[in-house]
């Protein structure tokens, strides 16, 4: 026998529900997770909302579920998501009349972005938009002069996400002070210790190529003459060498350039002192960086084997 919906709706009391035909709504479920969300103790989780939002859509009469959209690792401080964009298009295309989250932080924590949605936007799509956990429905919500009664709580989502990157800046800044590697990748010549990936090692393949270019710079030959050995030579440069080892897809020409080399020989990594920190971000909100001057890096003396001995690279 087919499973019925029931006839209440968890966020307007069955007492209030109009005894008239109800319109029915196509709803998509957005789900979000970011970065730091996530592997906490009690944390949310991708699979816990989606199973939430799809319970609460089967069991309110007045929907119909359209799709479900998932941004997993995407910060809620802004909306360059692909699957939020994704689902807004479907809402401009007339495919989608209602949008369910499990609480308004999932669906983002920027709190002027945030209300430009509930307040203008979605009116303006004819959207109808559910907070699950928050009991907020704009079917149902009371609304004033000033809008609906959620900018509150919109505001401490962004404090609270402020909160957690000042926190994520400082433990990181920590163990950079330590000496400990925070990097995704190691830098060219290098890989993570396996036992602990905060440990520098020398990656034989990589580390040749290393040597080769300080031997060549101390020969007399200038950057542009060592790119073209290399070019010639067949040696992969560092954004070629980490896509074959399981790196993120290249960027650029694929060939070495003075600016990569510069780059290289005036790192004191290769001389066994861990060089980090060269840039910060602008603002907790934005993924773009800006590059530190050098007397702000963070550099920790002797925390690994370098490459090249401290002589050879003072001379370089």
């Amino acid at each position: 026998m087919a499973r019925t919906k029931r006839k209440t709706n968890p966020v307007i009391p069955a007492a209030e529900a109009p005894a008239q035909a109800q319109k029915q709504y196509r709803a998509a479920a957005y789900v979000r997770l970011s970065v730091e969300d996530s592997g906490k103790p009690g944390a949310d989780t991708i699979e816990g909302q989606k199973n939430l939002l799809l319970r609460f859509i089967e069991d309110d009469p007045t929907l119909t579920l359209y799709g479900l959209f998932c941004d997993n690792g995407r910060t809620g401080t802004d909306f360059d998501r692909p699957q939020f964009e994704k689902m807004m298009e479907e809402v401009r295309k007339g495919h989608i009349d209602c949008i369910v989250v499990k609480d308004l932080s999932r669906f983002g924590r920027n709190y002027k972005e945030t209300g430009n949605y509930l307040e203008r936007i979605f009116p303006f799509l004819g959207v109808r938009f559910i907070a699950v956990n928050d009991g907020f429905d704009t079917l149902t919500a009371q609304r004033g002069a000033d809008g609906y009664l959620v900018p509150l709580k919109n505001l401490i989502n962004e404090v609270y996400s402020k909160d957690i990157s000042k926190k994520i800046d400082a433990a990181l800044s920590v163990k950079q002070r330590n000496g400990e590697f925070i990097g995704a990748w190691a830098p060219y010549g290098y890989r993570k210790d396996p036992a602990d990936h905060s440990r520098l090692l020398p990656d034989p393949e990589a580390a040749a190529v290393v040597r080769h270019i300080f031997a060549l710079y101390l020969q007399g030959y200038g950057t542009a003459r060592i790119a073209h050995i290399l070019n010639a030579e067949g040696a992969p440069p560092p954004s070629v060498y980490r896509q074959q080892h399981g790196g993120p897809a290249r960027t650029g020409s694929g060939q070495w350039s003075r600016a990569t080399l510069h780059q290289m020989l005036t790192n004191r990594t290769y001389a066994g002192d861990l060089e980090q920190g060269r840039r910060r971000k602008v603002s907790y909100k934005s993924a773009r960086s800006v590059r530190l001057p050098r007397s702000q890096w963070i550099v920790v003396p002797g925390t690994h084997e370098g490459l090249v001995s401290r002589a050879d690279f003072a001379a370089v």
